[in-house]
């Protein structure tokens, strides 16, 4: 079973509502909260399906980042795990942009942490190879074979 984790930081000077929609901008959760810690607020979001990712897998090819989405992802593969962040201000317009470091992303970043047994099944999934810029091949989504 698939379970996949989104945090973002909901900094002082933010939109706790702007904040919700960038991640809703990227991701389909089944449950979202804020948690508070003093004055530090992480909004978290949760779902039990790789379904959750099919907006992500969309603005991929509709941003037409596959190859650049891949290595990224692939940099974030662990066992048992997958793990990424994106642009909250590029999520907000609805885009996707990665990134490697929190200082690429000056309101922080948004998180995404995906519990699968072969993570490169997502990555194969979500960002597969291209040739001359088209995907060689398009798997279906792993939880739903």
């Amino acid at each position: 079973m698939a379970r996949v984790r989104v945090e973002a930081e909901i900094r002082p000077t933010e939109d706790p509502e702007k904040v919700k929609q960038a991640v809703l901008n990227v991701f389909k959760p089944d449950r979202m909260r804020i948690e508070e810690y003093g004055e530090y607020r992480l909004l978290v979001a949760e779902a039990d399906s790789l379904r959750s990712l099919e907006r992500l897998h969309q603005l991929l090819r509709q941003d037409r980042i596959l190859d650049a989405a891949r290595r990224s992802l692939m940099r974030g593969v662990e066992k048992g795990y997958l793990i990424f962040k994106l642009n909250k201000q590029v999520a907000y317009v609805g885009h996707v942009s990665f990134v490697d470091m929190d200082a690429e992303a000056p309101m922080g970043p948004i998180t995404f942490i995906v519990e699968w047994d072969n993570p490169m099944e997502v990555v194969d999934w979500l960002a597969p190879p291209t040739r001359m810029g088209r995907p060689v091949y398009e798997k279906p989504r792993p939880d739903s074979v």
